[in-house]
């Protein structure tokens, strides 16, 4: 007789459809809100990307890459873009931009001051952990099931599963590059009198800048790779060409928009890579880590 048969079932899934459902009849106002929101924060930005011109956006890019990283950086850019221009998805293209745009402030937003609180309350740092890594290890699909439940089909779930989906990159490094602040410089700004919340403000996040940022680049591509998943969900964009083309086996539609994605993800790793290194902390930074 098999040892498993004997074992008692749990019903976790009942448990967490009771728990959805709870949610659902009691917090419905609140995912009201926060559909409203991110419809008025998605909606205009998507407007204004596709309402501009192509030549428009590729060359305000093409400026932003050459401001940050070079010529080079930015004559890539415009080619790379120019492509996408060419080809006949340009519009989702800049919807999936506009996505990956909100979802990654929103997720910042929380992961950033969420980082700061682990970093500063090792409790909170081990109470986090166990749960990061949860979310982390979770396939992505799963994220858009209750965000259906909770919202619907559209622009908000995928949004919303993005956002849960990014976080714990930002959180984590947050929390790495306070944690690896020289203590020597801690203590010394202590002896000068200064209270926590300079410290934290004034040394220990401009020395953390570039593992911040690193944070945040990991966000951005976790939110990129999330928006094309979410376009199961209808979410709109290169999700829903490339899961078109996955159901039509339409091999040039799918090339065309997977090229448009890497084009972004690309372009938006580059930028946030550079982001940082215009701090003179995060310069001062880098060069001790070089030195040592």
């Amino acid at each position: 007789m098999s040892t498993t048969a004997a074992l008692p079932r749990v019903p976790l899934g009942e448990w967490t459809e009771s728990a959805v459902q709870w949610a659902t009849d009691t917090l419905g106002p609140v995912f009201d809100g926060v559909a409203i929101v991110v419809d008025a924060l998605v909606d205009p930005l998507t407007r204004l990307l596709t309402g501009a011109p192509a030549l428009v956006v590729v060359l305000v890019l093409a400026a932003l890459g050459l401001w940050l990283r070079g010529w080079k950086f930015a004559l890539g850019t415009a080619v790379g873009l120019g492509l996408v221009a060419g080809m006949p998805y340009w519009e989702e293209t800049m919807s999936t931009l506009a996505q990956v745009l909100v979802a990654s402030a929103l997720s910042l937003l929380l992961a950033v001051p969420l980082g700061i609180f682990v970093a500063e309350n090792r409790r909170a740092s081990q109470i986090a952990r166990p749960v990061l890594d949860l979310m982390q290890t979770l396939p992505a699909f799963v994220y858009l099931i209750p965000a259906i439940f909770f919202f619907g089909i559209g622009t908000v779930p995928g949004v919303l599963a993005t956002l849960v989906f990014s976080m714990p990159p930002g959180v984590r490094l947050t929390e790495l590059g306070l944690r690896q602040v020289d203590r020597e410089i801690v203590q010394a700004g202590e002896a000068f009198g200064a209270s926590p919340w300079k410290i934290l403000l004034r040394t220990k996040l401009p020395l953390a800048l570039p593992t911040i940022m690193t944070g945040v680049n990991q966000v951005i591509m976790l939110a990129l790779s999330m928006v094309v998943i979410a376009g199961m969900v209808g979410a709109g964009g290169l999700g829903d060409v490339i899961m078109f083309a996955l159901a039509q086996v339409e091999v040039g539609s799918g090339f065309e928009g997977g090229i448009a994605v890497v084009v972004l993800a690309v372009v938006l790793d580059r930028l946030t890579d550079s982001i940082g290194g215009r701090f003179p902390a995060a310069r001062a930074q880098r060069a001790m880590q070089q030195q040592s």
